[in-house]
């Protein structure tokens, strides 16, 4: 082996990180001819391939002219921004893949300043140039102006750029000259990515991301940074804390394309998973048994929003889910925090309920539907901000926030941003789209992506990045609507509900089950209303043709979970099981509920 390559894939979301890797895989002729691997290789999770975007950072390699090139695909949205962080601590060097036409967005300029900080070099790959009405030119013009304003230093600024279409599986020097495939990409890599430096001395291993298997437990996965490591030897593990844990490693695995292969010894520079390791937690390092010498930790930044998870006490509880416990519940966040960085987990004044804290309610969602995936009931409330008090002054986190639209809607989505406390920054004309940037807090962001959605005709593509905690903004007004809620339990009717689609819009059908205080439909006022949609039509048996009229239902809002989660109000809970998602008030009796009105 002539020498080994790191590197990462950074972007925004769907600029095309995974199609890339999927023909760096082909291209390293990692599958046999006879066998077709599909799209998105890498996307292993059901939940990645569903929503088609990376949740978690993935590890790969592929030999090419007697190099072997490790390839970290991050995920590009902001709300997993702690996974990126993480992993760019394993390479030497970055691709930065930017849309031909949409050119750098907030989450390239999020990944791009950390790569830059950490003293990354890029290598610009402009993807998409087979897209109509696409601008390479300006794009390279903008990613270097943006790497300038990053403070970037002379050589990072001399980076090479690459020209292709990912899905094509072509790249090039030169945009309207296509090639045949990849190679002139994977040759830019073997040349101007650096060798990772062979350090000579004791081992050294920051665990930068980890692994959980049911059959072996928890995997370190780490680049080595000094010295060499052997399967069965005795080292030390360093934590954060200054506490030193004497260990030893029962197995050394090494990324061999999509598989780990064992071996008996790493050496410097290479990326590697260790076996055996045993309460390690990620920035930990890897060192001498005898003299460890731990290496900096990573920083990560802070969580922006909190949740309530509480148990299931719904009158369905226990239906669908296979655990639905408190203990479950608690076993399950405490497992979620050994691998997810940007998680926090707080217990209550009471023993079924925990405040989760997470970057975004995206992130926070991604976890409760692989929870309700693997068999959980849990009860969610409102996403919150969280507000810090700074020198005796409310701050809460403000974010930058990015909107495309055609020009025509454009002013409807201004008006619903400043709606919300945002604050227009910059406008500029992309062909016939309108690109607009804000400053708006992240309170605001909750609940938003439908409404501009709904204005904009579908037409809108949102993104946003955390910027920093700023002074309070003043209340904003959130959901004017009230809620519809359920009388008595039982099932729903035709009947009942065809009387009483002049109230508002309901989220559930006909012959559905209901319970008392659950949320069955939407109001048209503001205010909360409970409605009888259980009831049904009396008969008599005295008949005549004719009069009963038919009754025809509007077709029932059905929420995703994101959805559901910005929905709510303060004194609500979302419901979650395996098999349904329903809305409901914390308190389900209705006297109870005055009561605490009053109060």
């Amino acid at each position: 082996m002539k020498g080994i390559r790191n590197i990462a894939i950074i972007a925004h979301v769907d600029h095309g990180k995974t199609t890339l890797v999927d023909k760096m895989i082909i291209q390293g002729k990692l599958f046999k001819d006879h066998e077709n691997p599909g799209e998105l290789i890498l996307d292993s999770n059901d939940l990645e391939r569903e929503r088609g975007i990376t949740i978690l950072a993935k590890n790969v390699s592929v030999n090419y002219k007697g190099y072997k090139i490790n390839i970290i695909d991050t995920p590009g949205h902001s709300d997993f921004g702690g996974e990126v962080e993480r992993v760019l601590n394993m390479a030497d060097g970055v691709l930065l893949l930017v849309d031909a036409f949409e050119g750098t967005m907030p989450q390239t300029r999020f990944v791009l300043q950390k790569a830059l900080a950490i003293g990354l070099k890029p290598i610009l790959v402009i993807n998409k140039v087979d897209k109509p009405n696409c601008r390479p030119e300006e794009v390279q013009e903008q990613v270097y102006e943006l790497m300038f304003s990053l403070d970037a230093s002379e050589e990072q600024l001399e980076f090479p750029t690459i020209y292709g279409s990912a899905k094509q599986g072509w790249m090039s020097n030169d945009w309207r000259k296509p090639s045949a495939d990849i190679t002139p990409l994977l040759d830019c890599i073997i040349d101007y990515v650096p060798a990772p430096k062979q350090l000579k001395g004791t081992p050294q291993l920051l665990i930068t991301s980890l692994d959980y298997s049911n059959y072996v437990g928890r995997i370190a996965i780490g680049k080595l940074h000094r010295g060499t490591l052997k399967a069965g030897q005795n080292v030390s593990l360093a934590k954060r804390n200054g506490q030193v844990i004497r260990t030893k490693i029962k197995e050394l695995l090494v990324f061999e394309g999509l598989e780990r292969k064992k071996v008996d010894e790493v050496s410097s520079g290479d990326i590697c998973a260790l076996v055996g390791i045993e309460g390690f937690d990620i920035g930990d390092t890897i060192a001498d048994y005898e003299n460890p010498e731990p290496l900096p930790t990573i920083a990560v930044d802070e969580p922006t929003m909190s949740m309530l998870f509480t148990i299931n006490n719904s009158p369905f509880f226990g239906r669908d889910g296979k655990y639905v416990t408190s203990r479950h519940l608690k076993d399950r966040l405490m497992q979620e925090l050994e691998k997810n960085l940007a998680l926090r987990v707080e217990e209550t004044d009471s023993a079924d309920a925990f405040t989760v804290y997470g970057r975004g309610v995206l992130h926070l969602s991604v976890l409760i539907e692989t929870m309700r995936r693997e068999g959980y009931e849990l009860q969610v409330g409102q996403p919150k901000v969280i507000i810090k008090e700074i020198d005796g002054v409310k701050h809460e986190p403000i974010e930058y926030l990015t909107i495309d639209v055609p020009e025509d809607v454009s002013g409807k989505a201004i008006e619903q941003v400043t709606r919300r406390k945002g604050t227009l920054i910059s406008m500029d004309r992309r062909h016939d789209r309108v690109h607009l940037e804000f400053e708006i807090p992240s309170r605001g962001i909750i609940g938003l992506r439908n409404i501009i959605l709904t204005a904009t005709a579908g037409e809108a593509i949102m993104a946003h990045r955390f910027k920093a905690f700023e002074p309070y903004r003043g209340e904003i007004e959130t959901r004017t609507n009230g809620s519809l809620i359920a009388m008595e339990s039982g099932t729903a009717y035709a009947y009942a509900l065809g009387k009483l689609q002049d109230r508002g819009r309901f989220f559930i059908d006909e012959h559905e089950e209901v319970y008392t205080g659950q949320v069955v439909g939407e109001n048209n006022r503001s205010d909360d209303i409970v409605v009888n949609v259980t009831k049904s039509k009396k008969l008599t048996n005295m008949r005549a043709s004719g009069s009963d009229e038919k009754i025809f239902l509007a077709p029932p809002i059905r929420f995703s979970l994101e959805e559901a989660l910005e929905y709510i109000q303060e004194d609500e809970y979302v419901e979650i099981t395996p098999k349904a998602i329903r809305l409901r008030k914390i308190y389900l009796d209705e006297n109870e509920r005055k009561r605490r009105a009053k109060a």
